[in-house]
Formats: structure tokens, C-alpha cells, sequence
């Protein structure tokens, strides 16, 4: 009988001299792009972050790269990242073998997450050096993310207000039957409408409680009973101030929003569009919106109010603070288009693709104007008035100025007609009372209709089908492909820290998808090429961290 052959198998077997583990790692794979482009970015900023004594810290340049190896996967757990590290081939690589626990990469997240938002500008930056994007163009949109906060944990503005006004009426009830014994009562008396603060109170609490203990030891029954009676108004009162001390803690938390969440005070209670009971049930998150060009991520800011009108300037100037700059074209959808945010975009030249309201619906065939709407009125420019449908004049009678939530003034132009009563179509062009009054805001329509023009042409016609192919997709892939849909950190900068990650991760990863279909073969001459082409001519020194990677700089 033949004898069977095996290969050897010794699993405790020492080898003299280790194999490169790079040796089993494909020269395509995309862990080999991520090395690459970290070697390239400057972390000089993190020196800062760091002690001159005592342990040696890991290098901050293998914790980013195992991070975002790690994001790029769909890991967001630190302790699957520490089990990674032990024994995924791509990790062990990646770091060197290092091991650092989950609480060594959790503290360095949150260590990094002021800087954090540089390394994401300075990857975009990249990818623009090497014509990936141009940073010209800009589409805009929003979503909203669930928090990692209870979602029971709800506090609302209504609530807050409406019983702290309870409260001021309880307050004065009980200040009104305390005995005059001292000064603040009688100016409680006199001014009934009084708004207490908690420092009023204590104030008042404090010398009631004074004049207690200088008042002569009650003698009878009627005496000890009026004792007890102001120590029971006293702590009642006690009770009153911690409440409005609650409920004023509760405002200064909220500032100019509706709601917040106990758990995590920076989230906003909005409604989802993934809705698990499909009943409408609003959850604590934060209005997210992004920049994208290609489908790479440009820009990305949080925002507590759930709707997307007042965040576009914010987010505009986030963009300017990133790369020095506006971009030329902004493609956005009817959420974003307002006066104030038109008059922004045209102030710093920027080319609006914006829709308004009514615009899909001016574009159906069988739309129709309405007849009495001001817009479709004849408007006499130099005579400043209008003319109804029955010829009559419509004269300017005044201006009326309104206030968005963010402070803007919008102006509004009234007219009036002179006399409505038995015009036959007075029913079809008002219900109102006497003549018939409209307001018309002539900036708001400029811009209308400019944007109109440039939504139209074939150049709009074009952005406006990309735009459904940009943000939409990229909100696609995080929620769907990539699993990020729910934060995972409590408080805004954290929040914040953790999506500038995941940002990075997600353009190096399309960065990959796009190199992979163009089948370029990454070898280790294309890496150190690609280690040159991508370098920024930044000069590092990293003795700092017991390594010298000046030989790096270009």
C-alpha cells in the first residue's frame, strides 16, 4: 500500500528569519491606499496633543490609519477594533504589530477631535490636487440622524414655558400671604407682575429665614401656629426656586430651539424619515448636511434645527473656512430657497441653481398661473403700481418688514386698489373685506426669477438630474451600504469628531472603488509613487514621537 504524503504541519514551529506580512496582502487592496494617503498628511498640529514626558504614546499616524481602515469597513466599535488588531492580516499591517486596547483608541479619538477636521479638508484637498474634483461646484443637501440619547428623555419649549408661568403665579400667591417682614414684600405688592429669578428669591429666602431667628420665641397658640405657618411658606418657597431654577437651566439649554434631549443636550427632537413604528414619533438627532462633488464628500456641518433654510449660510461659511473660498455653482433643492439665501449666494458670486416653492409645479404642462396672483398682475415698473384683472390701479400705501429666524429683514411692498366694491370678480380675487390688499416682494422675485433662468437652461437641466445622483446617493451609501445610521457619541463636537472620520473613510474608500474599476494594479512601485505624488510639500519632523518621517517630505 501506497504511503500518503502530507505537508508539514508543526503550528509551534520558530522561523529563523519572518516573513514580510505584507507578502499575503494583494498589491490592489485597498488597505494599501490607505497607507499611502496618511503618509502624506500633515500632522504636525498633533504634536500639541501630546506630553514631552512620560510614556511613549502610539503614533498618531498608525491609530489614524487603523481608524479609518476600520470606518472603511463598517467598524465603528473600538473593542472590534482591538479584536481586529489581533486578527485581521490588514490591521496587524497596518499598525506594526502594535496592540492598542479600545480605551487607547477611544481616548485618541477624542484626543484628535478639534484636529480632525483639518485632516478631512487636507484628503479633499488631495483629491482635488489630483483632479478627482474641482471644488467649483457644490451640491448641497441635508438628512437627519438619530442620536445615540434616549429618546424618552425629551424636554419641550411649550411645556417649559408654559409651567414656569404656573410657577410665578404660585410664587406670588405665597409671597402675598407672608406677613410683611420685610421690604421685598411690600414690592411684591405693589408690582404684581414682578418676573422673579432664582437670585430674587434666595434673596428673599434669606432674610425671611434671618427674620425668623431673630424674631422673640412665640409665646401662645396663636403665635407657634404663625411660626409654623412662615416655616412652611419658607420651604414652599425653597421648593419654588430649585423648580425655576430647574426650568430656567431648561431654556438656557434649549436657547432658540423647541426641544433638546436630557441624554445629549446639543440633540433637537425632529421627525425621521426611518420611522421603525411608522408613527410619526419625533427623536432626538442632528440635521446633517453635506457637500458633494462626484460623490466625494466636500463639506459636511450638524445643525440642531431641522429644517435646511437656516443652515445654508452657516454651512456656506464652513465651506469658505475650509478651502479659502466659495464654490462658483451651488445646486440645491427647494428647501434652501429663501431671499436671504439668494442674496448670500449673489453677494459672493456665487451661480444659484437653487429651486423655490412652486417651482415643480410651474413646470408641469398643465399648470395654469393663477389670473389674480401678483405675479401674473400687469406691474407699471416706473409708476410703481399694478393692475387688476377689471383695469383698476393698485397703489402703493406702505412697506411691511418681517424677521426670519435667523435675523434677516425681508421688506414687502403693499397695494392697495381703490375701490373693489361691485366688481363682478371679487370673489374669485379676494374674500377680504374692503379693498383688496397684496403684498409684493419684488427682491424675492428678482431672484426667482433668475433662478428660474438658470434652472431652465440646459446647463440647470443637466445639474438639476446630477443632483439627484450626488448628496442622495451618498446619504444612499452611508445610511444603507456603510451602516451609519445613528450616531454614536453623546454632544455635538463629538458627534462631530466621529463623522469627520467617517467622512474620510468614506472618500478614501471611493477613492479606491474608482481606482479598482479603472483596473490600476497597485504595487509596491505605484505605492511609493503614489506616496510622492500625493505628498503636500509639507516638511514633518517626528523625532517628537521617537521616528524620524522627514525622508517623507517632498
Amino acid at each position: 500500500m501506497a504511503k500518503i504524503h502530507y505537508h508539514p504541519y508543526t503550528p509551534n514551529q520558530l522561523v529563523l528569519f519572518p516573513q514580510r506580512i505584507d507578502e499575503n496582502i494583494a498589491g490592489n487592496d485597498p488597505v494599501r491606499i490607505v497607507n499611502a494617503i496618511v503618509d502624506s498628511l500633515n500632522l504636525e498640529a498633533f504634536k500639541k496633543l501630546y506630553k514631552e514626558k512620560g510614556r511613549s504614546a502610539y503614533h498618531p499616524r498608525m491609530m489614524l490609519k487603523v481608524i479609518l481602515y476600520a470606518y472603511m469597513n463598517n467598524v465603528y466599535s473600538c473593542r472590534r477594533i482591538e479584536k481586529l488588531l489581533l486578527r485581521d492580516i490588514h490591521y496587524i499591517w497596518l499598525a506594526g504589530y502594535e496592540k492598542p486596547d479600545f480605551i487607547t483608541i477611544n481616548r485618541f479619538r477624542n484626543r484628535v477631535k478639534d484636529e480632525i477636521n483639518n485632516i478631512f479638508t487636507q484628503v479633499v484637498l488631495i483629491l482635488s490636487s489630483k483632479g478627482f474634483i474641482t471644488l467649483d461646484v457644490e451640491y448641497i443637501d441635508g438628512t437627519k440622524i438619530e442620536s445615540k440619547a434616549n429618546k424618552y428623555t425629551f424636554v419641550w419649549r411649550k411645556s417649559v414655558e408654559k409651567n414656569r408661568a404656573k410657577l410665578m403665579k404660585k410664587i406670588s400667591v405665597l409671597l402675598d400671604q407672608v406677613e410683611e417682614v420685610i421690604a421685598q414684600d411690600n414690592a411684591v405688592k405693589r408690582n404684581e407682575h414682578v418676573e422673579f429669578t432664582p437670585s430674587m428669591l434666595t434673596d428673599i429666602i434669606s432674610e425671611l429665614k434671618e427674620s425668623l431667628e431673630m424674631a422673640p420665641a412665640p409665646v401662645g397658640k396663636e403665635e407657634k401656629k404663625k411660626c409654623r405657618e412662615r416655616e412652611r411658606q419658607v420651604k414652599q418657597l425653597e421648593e419654588h426656586l430649585d423648580k425655576l431654577q430647574e426650568y430656567d437651566d431648561h431654556l438656557t439649554a434649549m436657547g432658540e430651539r423647541n426641544s433638546y434631549s436630557k441624554t445629549d443636550p446639543d440633540a433637537t427632537f425632529m421627525r425621521m424619515k426611518e420611522d421603525a413604528m411608522n408613527n410619526g414619533q419625533t427623536k432626538p438627532g442632528y440635521n446633517l448636511q453635506i457637500a458633494t462633488e462626484n460623490q466625494f464628500i466636500t463639506n459636511f456641518a450638524l445643525f440642531p434645527n431641522p429644517t435646511d433654510t437656516l443652515t445654508f449660510i452657516p454651512f456656506e461659511e464652513m465651506f469658505f473656512y475650509r478651502y479659502g473660498r466659495f464654490a462658483k455653482k451651488t445646486i440645491a433643492d427647494s428647501g434652501y430657497g429663501s431671499e436671504e439665501n439668494y442674496r448670500f449666494m449673489d453677494g459672493n458670486g456665487t451661480e444659484a441653481f437653487v429651486k423655490y416653492n412652486y417651482f415643480h409645479k410651474e413646470q408641469k404642462p398643465r399648470y395654469k398661473p393663477n389670473p389674480f396672483h401678483p405675479e401674473s398682475l400687469y406691474y407699471n415698473k416706473p409708476e410703481d403700481y399694478y393692475v387688476c384683472p377689471m383695469g383698476q390701479h393698485m397703489n402703493r400705501i406702505g412697506i411691511k418688514r418681517g424677521k426670519t429666524g435667523s435675523g434677516y429683514v425681508t421688506e414687502s411692498i403693499c397695494y392697495q386698489a381703490a375701490r373693489c366694491e361691485g366688481c363682478p370678480l371679487r370673489g374669485q380675487c379676494f374674500k377680504a373685506k374692503g379693498n383688496r390688499i397684496m403684498e409684493v416682494n419684488h427682491r424675492l422675485n428678482e431672484y426667482k426669477r433668475q433662478a428660474r433662468e438658470r434652472l431652465t437652461s440646459e446647463e440647470g437641466i443637466q445639474h438639476r438630474g446630477k443632483r439627484c445622483i450626488e448628496p442622495e446617493a451618498v446619504f444612499a451609501q452611508i445610511k444603507y451600504n456603510m451602516q451609519y445610521r445613528r450616531f454614536r457619541h453623546f454632544t455635538k463636537d463629538k458627534v462631530t469628531m466621529d463623522f469627520a472620520f467617517f467622512a474620510i473613510a468614506f472618500n478614501i474608500k471611493k477613492l479606491c472603488a474608482i481606482l479598482q474599476r479603472s483596473r490600476i494594479r497597485i504595487d509596491f512601485t505605484t505605492i511609493t509613487r503614489i506616496n510622492h505624488l500625493f505628498q503636500m510639500k509639507w516638511k514633518t519632523d517626528w523625532k517628537f514621537f521617537g521616528e524620524n518621517h522627514s525622508d517623507l517630505a517632498a
